[in-house]
């Protein structure tokens, strides 16, 4: 499956996800005591077999500590005072890590200094361990 065949309803109809409601923290006065806004969305990374392998390994990494022991991403949105646009807010933050997972990162190809590079950082080297040997410091510098 390719990342362009992935969309929004594809993830949500899958059976991986689940949506658990709580009451937000912060200001928003006696609404935050009374409604449960915040959403809190649980992927199961496993158990999504539409994802390939590389993709989960990819997406466990960049997930860092969202990740539970169980393979479950994490993720909880509060920004918003109504809980369909944190619901919302939340689903697109998990498909942006899914999208940023799905693209294999280019390996780095490391290069070498050139000549010039290499000729400059021994002579202030050079330059460097001189002033050193002639500051003498009451010894003899011919020593």
């Amino acid at each position: 499956m390719r990342l362009s065949e992935i969309n929004r309803e594809q993830i949500l109809r899958s059976e991986e996800i689940d949506f658990e409601y709580f009451r937000s923290s912060g200001p928003g006065g006696q609404n935050v005591n009374k409604v449960a806004t915040a959403v809190r969305l649980r992927f199961d990374v496993a158990r999504a077999q539409w994802l390939p392998e590389d993709v989960k390994s990819r997406l466990a990494r960049l997930a860092g500590s969202r990740m539970t022991e169980r393979g479950e991403i994490l993720i909880e949105a509060q920004r918003f005072r109504t809980q369909e646009s944190n619901r919302e807010d939340a689903v697109e933050r998990l498909i942006r890590l899914i999208v940023r997972a799905w693209h294999k990162p280019r390996r780095r190809v490391p290069t070498r200094p050139t000549a010039g590079s290499e000729e400059r950082r021994l002579d202030s080297k050079k330059r460097r361990g001189r002033i050193k040997r002639e500051r003498g410091g009451g010894r003899n510098p011919e020593a």
